[in-house]
């Protein structure tokens, strides 16, 4: 009922999963995932005991290979799953059983493996493949890349409903008192992988650091435009007066919106964060 991709980044340490499937909130059932340990998508009448099982074997120290032979034993209904994981070194494995609905298969290769059942035919995970391959950037960007590509390339036979991007990293959540660097869901939605895409894009405008070729002083132009979009979103009064109190708006403004991340010294601002001001309504 679903296709993933589970990756690794050897240079930033990162383990991941995008999934899209025709089943509500697919992202509570397929991907499990820890830091320094590796990551896992289980589905197909999904047994969601192969994740904990797999990251606890794979955390002391069992290769990906080892701990699907093992998760395996003892399963009645271990040909009707398809599972897919990345151990803490990047290697791979997949298993899909012959009982898994039609089409059904996956293709491991270096640091990635990429699955699905009840798909259109074998081009679904092999334009998952070939994108993860060929794109740039980070981890996310290349598994939401290669997760587009699979849709568009058949995806599920059944339709569309739920999507799902989990990328863990040592430190890497929020405050970095956990591993959960990025944890994103679309529920249910016509378009769940654009939906995932655009909240991704989000998330990255929200908890990414500042680009410092965008960071500009707030004079000229800039200044201009970030006044105009304070008063039109009514946190500064036409007569503001001096630049003190602008500067306090700005402030006010990043703590409403959120955006302490993109937080900048007093009379500079970020333009991503301006850009998204005068997308406001």
């Amino acid at each position: 009922m679903t296709f993933s991709i589970v990756g690794y980044d050897p240079v930033e340490k990162e383990w991941g999963i995008a999934v899209q499937s025709k089943f509500l909130g697919v992202g509570a059932v397929v991907p499990w995932a820890k830091a320094g340990v590796g990551a896992v998508a289980t589905q197909s009448y999904a047994n969601t005991a192969y994740g904990p099982k797999a990251l606890e074997m794979m955390a002391e120290g069992k290769s990906a290979q080892e701990t699907l032979d093992l998760i395996l034993v003892g399963d009645p209904d271990k040909e009707m799953r398809q599972v897919g994981l990345i151990d803490a070194e990047g290697n791979a494995a997949m298993f899909t059983g012959s009982a898994c609905y039609d089409w059904a298969g996956g293709v491991t290769g270096t640091h990635f493996t990429a699955q699905g059942n009840i798909l259109v035919d074998e081009k679904t995970v092999a334009a998952m493949a070939e994108t993860f391959q060929q794109a740039k950037g980070s981890l996310a960007g290349r598994l939401l890349a290669a997760l587009d590509a699979g849709q568009e390339a058949g995806g599920d036979s059944r339709g569309k409903q739920s999507a799902a991007l989990l990328v863990v990293k040592e430190n890497g959540g929020y405050g970095g008192f956990n591993d959960r660097y990025i944890d994103l869901r679309v529920d249910d939605h016509p378009e769940p992988i654009k939906e995932l895409i655009r909240v991704y894009q989000l998330q990255q405008l929200y908890f990414a650091p500042s680009n410092p070729e965008k960071v500009k002083a707030v004079e000229g132009e800039v200044k201009e435009e970030v006044i105009r979009q304070l008063v039109r979103l009514d946190y500064l009064p036409g007569d503001f007066g001096d630049d003190e109190a602008l500067y306090r708006a700005v402030t006010t403004y990043l703590h409403t919106e959120n955006f302490e991340m993109r937080e900048q010294k007093p009379g500079w601002i970020d333009l991503e964060v301006l850009e998204f001001m005068k997308q406001q309504v």
